[in-house]
């Protein structure tokens, strides 16, 4: 059984897949190549067994590099596909290892230059044939977004979707706007959530809004349809992975044993299928 799983942290070897939205001054900390020892190194500070790895850019070649570089720490990666086109044969393209390692896709849908690139139908259609192939989707929206997203959802009732970062509110100018969004999205019954993305929050001392952060998400979705996230290294721009671990661990210390795991493995290993 695994005890625990960081369901958000990513890898990269800019040699390879560069990764142009690392800005060299404002992100310093993350202004190198992170590989599997790093990672190994992370997880035991942090004190979690196993990580689900993340696509950080909209590529084929990366998600092929990451499905056929496995660690032993790697329960599983969440990679790319060209959603507007036909997805079935990416999927087919993969050979049977790097296929069983693929437990979901992202798209950067935060940055796609079409604000509306979520609700097309071309996309509505690939969402169905991901959820066919027993795939997950990672929404990685602006909180502004998150009012298509839970329009997608309930069109989309077999596609089982997990918002990353609470749903964009470290970046969101009305947190009352963030709050409404993320409910709504909450209320489809095929959603799920991520407490990641926020470690900025608490190096920025704001620990009135990540409170209200949390609250919110456990009232929306219930511990159960919670997992925890470090988004690492990004995490390094904030808090840190070890700091962020314990604010969690802070905010989810009022929750029963079982709901506690829930958040700290029970959510993610079922959302992403781990170890079926």
């Amino acid at each position: 059984m695994i005890r625990s799983v960081d369901a958000h942290v990513h890898l990269w070897n800019r040699a390879t897949d560069p990764q142009p939205w690392i800005d060299p001054v404002t992100m310093a900390a993350i202004d190198r190549d992170f590989a599997h020892g790093d990672l190994e190194r992370m997880l035991d500070s942090t004190g979690v067994d196993v990580a689900v790895v993340v696509q950080s850019i909209n590529s084929a070649a990366e998600t092929r590099r990451l499905l056929t570089q496995p660690g032993p720490r790697v329960a599983g990666v969440v990679g790319w596909a060209d959603l507007t086109g036909d997805v079935a044969a990416q999927l087919d393209e993969l050979d049977a290892a790097a296929r069983r390692r693929l437990v979901g896709i992202r798209h950067l849908v935060h940055v796609d230059p079409d604000p509306d690139w979520l609700g097309r139908p071309d996309v509505g259609a690939a969402l169905d044939r991901l959820a066919a192939a027993g795939l997950g989707f990672d929404l990685v929206v602006r909180s502004w977004q998150l009012p298509l997203a839970a329009t997608v959802a309930a069109a989309h009732p077999g596609v089982r979707f997990v918002v990353d970062h609470l749903g964009g509110l470290a970046e969101a100018d009305d947190d009352d706007g963030w709050e409404a969004g993320l409910r709504e999205l909450a209320a489809r019954p095929n959603t799920c959530a991520k407490i990641s993305g926020l470690a900025g929050l608490v190096s920025g001392g704001d620990g009135t809004r990540l409170r209200r952060a949390v609250d919110v998400a456990l009232e929306a979705f219930g511990p159960e349809r919670l997992m925890y996230g470090s988004d690492w290294p990004l995490a390094e721009l904030g808090a840190g992975p070890v700091a962020w671990r314990g604010a969690v661990d802070e905010l989810v210390g009022e929750l029963s044993t079982a709901e506690r795991q829930a958040v700290m493995s029970g959510t993610a290993s079922a959302f992403y299928r781990l170890g079926a």
